[in-house]
């Protein structure tokens, strides 16, 4: 194996593994759009421009905005709280790490701690910061491609006149569509930091060692 692939490996599997699965998304979502179209008598759409369609960009954006707000809040939710035993947590009554000491940089430390000030505050949160914008840009996409959606259905149904992305995210289909994506992301979670107390996964860092007791936090 090259060493550049061996060294990004866990990288290139994940970003791998997400392209297969969103063309796949798209190629079934297609199929799924044109078969209600049909039922409408509209005209079928080529796969290309089903790729521009609120159908599309409803479904993707709407899982991205539940998946990074969990993850930037996570990131954030574990530098204030700990669970006693999980490998996802830090030790109780631990606050920053001694690396995390701006005075200990080194000539290779990253530049914004080196220089300090403003920078340095930035950069000592920007993980959950950069998490979260991703969030806010995915929830922004849900909305615009739900309310294309929304509006493409009611179309096709009733022929209701369009609705702005104002009034669609005040709506109760906008809100069930993100609420059954953020709560799953939030169990999940929250199950691996249970599990983890007292189950193992060898070799992984998202266990503990296999000999560790079950009291012994992780991080």
């Amino acid at each position: 194996m090259p060493r550049w692939l061996r060294e990004n490996a866990l990288t290139v599997a994940m970003l791998g593994a997400f392209l297969i699965f969103l063309l796949l998304q798209s190629v079934f979502g297609w199929r799924v759009h044109n078969e209600e179209l049909s039922q409408y008598g509209a005209a079928q759409l080529s796969w290309w421009a089903y790729l521009g369609t609120g159908h599309f960009a409803e479904a993707v954006f709407e899982n991205w905005e539940s998946e990074f707000l969990q993850m930037g809040g996570y990131v954030l939710l574990t530098a204030y709280l700990v669970q006693k035993g999980s490998a996802e947590s830090k030790p109780a009554g631990q606050t920053d790490r001694p690396e995390d000491d701006a005075r200990r940089a080194k000539p290779d430390s990253p530049w914004p701690v080196r220089v300090g000030g403003f920078p340095l505050a930035v950069y000592r949160n920007s993980l959950s910061l950069a998490l979260l914008l991703i969030f806010a840009g995915s929830f922004l996409g849900h909305l615009f491609g739900g309310v294309a959606e929304y509006n493409q259905e009611q179309a096709l149904e009733s022929g209701a006149a369009p609705i702005g992305a104002g009034q669609f995210l005040f709506t109760s289909d906008f809100w069930f569509q993100s609420m059954q994506n953020w709560q799953s992301e939030f169990l999940a979670v929250g199950v691996l930091i249970l599990l983890s107390i007292v189950l193992r996964q060898h070799a992984s860092p998202e266990s503990k060692p296999v000999t560790a007791a079950h009291a012994e936090t992780g991080a």
